[in-house]
């Protein structure tokens, strides 16, 4: 794939995306349009001729809507002709459902993988590229030709993480799941790294019994792939409050902030700033002088540029 034969398409939720990465690509955009019929019925028409080209669309899973859109779009596309589809999925949803810890429980995260794996394949094939996945594991819920590139934000999280503090912080995470992700980002910037240790209390809740390292008078960095209701980030933040730390600021890739979680974030006191990338729309309408928000378009740009 080339970036001068690339044309880059998008959702609709994801229009903002696919007009950075073009611009920092030097990618055509291709245009879509887009209406809803009285019943709710979604009507689509690709206006750009993509037989025997190579074919990128942005979208993400926020929704089932969403989802459905980027799933029509993708089959359209290669009806069409597309020569290649490079599927860009800065944010992969269903994340808390991607295995079953109970009996019956049903694996959404697996099934929107099959669902995307279901789109016929183009004449060179099809490909998704995912950015920092909730789990690891979830590339292999993708089945047939559908191959995956998981690409990771490292370079946007450090750089964030100079710009909050320098080169005098602890990197720390909300549990030991991510301590390996956040010891990584640490040795890669020469600070010191730590996670606290939690019990799950019930669905909902979890307690913070300790953390892993000495923070206190330190400015401490706090690192989640994901930011949701924010319930980890603020029960870690006050443990490392507790023992000591002079300031707190927090980094995620994915900032989903529903309802008021980012108020609540906010209110709490706890944090001088957070920074997350525009992977997800939701940021990027609720940034502010509080929540900074960085883009994915130059990582996704180079990748599309050089794959």
């Amino acid at each position: 794939m080339t970036a001068h034969s690339t044309c880059v398409f998008s959702t609709r939720e994801y229009a903002y995306l696919q007009q950075a990465i073009c611009l920092r690509g030097g990618f055509e955009p291709g245009e879509v349009k887009v209406e809803t019929f009285p019943d709710g019925e979604r009507y689509q028409r690709i206006l750009a001729d993509v037989a025997g080209r190579d074919v990128a669309l942005v979208g993400g899973t926020i929704s089932d809507a969403d989802t459905l859109e980027l799933y029509d779009l993708a089959c359209g596309l290669v009806h069409y002709g597309a020569d290649s589809l490079t599927l860009v999925i800065p944010y992969f949803g269903c994340s808390t459902m991607e295995r079953a810890t109970q009996p019956g429980e049903v694996v959404s995260a697996k099934n929107r993988a099959r669902l995307l794996s279901s789109i016929p394949p183009s004449s060179a094939g099809n490909r998704a590229v995912l950015l920092d996945l909730h789990s690891a594991g979830l590339p292999h819920y993708f089945e047939g030709g559908m191959r995956t590139v998981h690409v990771y934000a490292k370079p946007i999280i450090l750089a964030a993480a100079r710009e909050l503090a320098g080169a005098d912080f602890v990197f720390a995470c909300t549990d030991a799941g991510r301590a390996k992700w956040v010891e990584s980002l640490a040795n890669d910037i020469g600070v010191h790294a730590s996670f606290v240790f939690k019990r799950r209390l019930d669905g909902e809740r979890t307690e913070v019994t300790g953390i892993s390292a000495n923070v206190a008078g330190t400015t401490v960095i706090i690192y989640d792939d994901m930011i949701r209701t924010g319930g980890s980030l603020l029960g870690a933040a006050r443990a490392y409050r507790a023992a000591g730390a002079a300031q707190i600021a927090a980094i995620t890739t994915h900032g989903l902030f529903p309802g008021d979680a980012l108020d609540r974030l906010r209110a709490s006191g706890l944090f001088t700033r957070i920074v997350c990338t525009d992977s997800h729309p939701r940021a990027r309408a609720l940034c502010d002088d509080f929540l900074k928000v960085e883009s994915v378009a130059g990582l996704l740009a180079d990748y599309l540029a050089t794959c």
